[in-house]
């Protein structure tokens, strides 16, 4: 029976939970690895994220170690969508942590440091019924049952999920090295024969709705390695639905009786294109293959939808992040177009970037903090002494910004690394937004901090920190003037994809010539024309309808999933910013502001100055601050009314 369509879950995926430490030198060993990037992975989890980005609703039931991983992991899961009410906490065990790496197109390596983890230890007492029932479906996994706390766990919640009318997904995900039958160091292997093996994964098969595994998974799952052998005998055991995932060659599967040939089953093609990383296409393949059997589309469907989230993963570096979105996929499947090499189509790259950014924001309301010539000529007038000072009231900004927004995620600060240094670690431990600047300040032509090549900076920035590009810009500037700044500003976009940094880029084009509706949007279309496309946009308040109309224009047309406009304040007085609120307010892209000195200039005179207490100086700012937040909201109120 299908599960009523009102359950606040279309799926719960039971089982691993752990880090992926992927290799970033791609062709190499991991003996010669420098250094490893940080992803959330374990196939369950791999496949929930999945979903989520597919549109499914889905949850995960697991437990995590009492350790900054399982933070990692559980904010993450967060970030994706994903339910984690099932994410249990294990004070006692440490979080599993896998390292990986990309050998060659036939030869994936990795290491699993799994003994005594945390979601090892899952046991039946941790399966609660009223959250199995919150569920059309339950996954269970195939390498979990080789322990037996998680075995029970897995029985259990299985049986809940049928006796409440929902249904069983088994994913057979066989690892020999998890069963004890492989060398630690060959985590890659994905096949011994062992009749024991056999035996467990099948006591699961009454129980089970749909099957989903590989070739090699079929056989050790039916106990043969002729596949038409091993499908009948899965069959005896079970009229589940069963999927034999085939690679390139797409998938077959059988819904009834086993035929004589596995070609003579209904098989849906793959796609030809570049094996950059085998790991985690399965996972993908299970998530878009869910996608369609959990809302009712046909096998056929399901079994596309599967194979395109495959190709996409299999194209990317990482598993969880890899995972493509609904919007994604659908691009991918229309295209007739597409290189061979997949990761090349630049379309598909920045749909999967907005993808991978996690929810928008309705609201964003940033405190800025990172003027650094501003305070330079403070430091200059009241001598050298005084700098500690201005490091101590960037930290006052921070707490101010605190004090205001309570943990609301709409807020955020601009800090930058130098006297704002220690407000910007002090940042890392709140939930808000946070920018940072790279350019050099007043640059024209743009120069980056320290002269240094971006990528190279930004690979000590930690990766939820926004990089913040202010440039002066425009259309009829000088020609070799515009192609200076073009360079720098595209070797900036460059360096923030390749270190997962999202870009929020200041345009300024009234510093250097006169202004009309369509500056700002000319620019803004110049700058995607050469192929970059930031995160944000952080532009000037115009006081003209006209121009943003032009700006909103440009945006949809060039890039749909941009984030958004923020309004920065150019020392404006309050009164002006809240008319010129009132009219961006209107223009769906705005966001909302970044917005500094017109909040914190007399505060910071007054505290550098001694007359004034921190106290006095943070309820000053956080008052100023919530007044235009206030602002912001009553226009955005005004324009929704």
């Amino acid at each position: 029976m299908t599960p009523p369509p009102s359950r606040p879950l279309d799926l719960i995926t039971i089982g691993r939970s752990c880090v992926d430490l992927y290799g970033e030198q791609v062709g190499g060993r991991l003996e010669d690895m420098a250094s490893f990037a940080k992803y959330v992975g374990g196939s369950p989890t791999n496949t929930a994220i999945g979903a989520v980005r597919l549109g499914l609703r889905a949850g995960l039931l697991t437990r995590v170690g009492d350790d900054h991983m399982g933070r990692f992991v559980r904010e993450q899961l967060v970030r994706e969508g994903v339910e984690t009410r099932g994410v249990l906490t294990d004070r006692e065990r440490l979080t599993a942590l896998v390292v990986l790496g990309i050998r060659d197109r036939d030869t994936f390596p990795l290491i699993f440091y799994r003994e005594n983890c945390a979601d090892a230890a899952l046991d039946e007492a941790d399966v609660d019924p009223d959250y199995i029932a919150t569920a059309d479906a339950v996954l269970i996994n195939g390498t979990h049952l080789s322990q037996p706390g998680v075995r029970r766990a897995s029985i259990a919640a299985a049986r809940l999920a049928k006796a409440g009318g929902g249904r069983v997904v088994f994913d057979i995900d066989y690892r020999p090295v998890l069963w004890g039958l492989a060398p630690r160091d060959r985590g890659e292997d994905r096949f011994v024969a062992d009749d024991a093996v056999t035996q467990a994964l099948q006591a699961v098969l009454p129980l089970v709705d749909l099957v989903v595994g590989t070739v090699e998974e079929v056989h050790i799952l039916g106990g043969a390695t002729d596949t038409v052998a091993a499908l009948r005998a899965i069959r005896q055991r079970t009229p589940a639905t069963i999927v034999v995932k085939r690679g390139v060659r797409g998938c077959t599967i059988v819904d009834g009786e086993v035929p004589a040939r596995l070609d003579d089953a209904l098989t849906v093609p793959g796609h030809h294109v570049e094996m950059f990383n085998a790991l985690g296409a399965g996972d993908a393949f299970m998530a878009g293959f869910l996608r369609g059997w959990l809302r009712g589309a046909a096998l056929e469907t399901a079994g596309a939808w599967g194979n395109a989230c495959g190709a996409l993963v299999v194209s990317r570096h990482g598993c969880a992040p890899a995972m493509p979105g609904w919007e994604e996929m659908r691009t991918f499947m229309a295209a007739t177009d597409r290189p061979y090499r997949v990761r090349d189509d630049q379309r598909l790259e920045r749909q999967h970037r907005a993808v991978e950014r996690g929810a928008p924001y309705a609201d964003l309301m940033v405190l800025a903090v990172d003027h650094r010539t501003h305070f330079e000529e403070l430091v200059a007038r009241l001598g050298e002494a005084s700098r500690p000072r201005v490091a101590h009231f960037k930290s006052l900004v921070l707490r101010a910004t605190d004090r205001l927004a309570g943990g609301d995620r709409g807020f955020g600060v601009l800090l930058d690394g130098g006297d704002g240094a220690r407000a910007l670690e002090a940042a890392e431990d709140l939930p808000y937004w946070i920018g940072r600047p790279i350019e050099l300040p007043g640059s024209r032509p743009l120069t980056f901090e320290a002269g240094l090549d971006p990528a190279v900076t930004l690979r000590g920035w930690p990766v939820r920190q926004v990089v913040k590009c202010l440039v002066y810009y425009r259309v009829d500037d000088p020609a070799d003037l515009r192609a200076a700044q073009d360079r720098e500003l595209m070797r900036l976009y460059e360096a923030c994809r390749a270190t997962r940094h999202e870009l929020l880029l200041e345009v300024i084009v009234s510093a250097h010539g006169a202004v009309d509706a369509h500056t700002t949007a000319e620019v803004l279309d110049h700058l995607y024309a050469l192929g970059v496309y930031p995160d944000w946009w952080k532009l000037e308040p115009s006081d003209d309808p006209a121009a943003w109309a032009a700006i909103a224009r440009v945006i949809q047309a060039r890039d749909p999933d941009c984030r958004g406009v923020l309004l920065l304040g150019l020392s404006a007085t309050p009164e002006v910013l809240l008319d010129r609120f009132a009219i961006a307010a209107a223009c769906p892209v705005v966001k909302g502001f970044a917005v500094g000195r017109t909040i914190w200039h007399k505060a910071a005179a007054d505290w550098l100055a001694g007359t004034i207490d921190e106290d006095v100086a943070v309820a000053r700012i956080a008052a100023n601050f919530e007044m235009l937040v206030d602002a912001w909201r009553r226009a955005r109120a005004s324009c929704a009314g």
